[in-house]
């Protein structure tokens, strides 16, 4: 009974949706003046990802 319990505890602290890594790579979205959707507009280019399967899009710039 005691195992059950541990590797209850075990599995509902890493099934919370808003994991450590989730915050660290929106804010890295954040520097490279993106932002985090599930899929980029055509005008736009992929230059990160984001938690939850998303990514960070940025619009294109061409080159001058």
């Amino acid at each position: 009974m005691g195992t059950f319990l541990f590797l209850f505890a075990v599995v509902f602290f890493l099934a919370q949706p808003n994991s450590v890594g989730t915050g660290f790579l929106e804010e890295k979205c954040l520097q490279y003046e993106g932002r985090c959707v599930a899929k980029c507009q055509i005008n736009e280019e992929l230059v990160a990802l984001c938690g939850k399967f998303q990514k960070c899009c940025k619009l294109w710039e061409p080159c001058q």
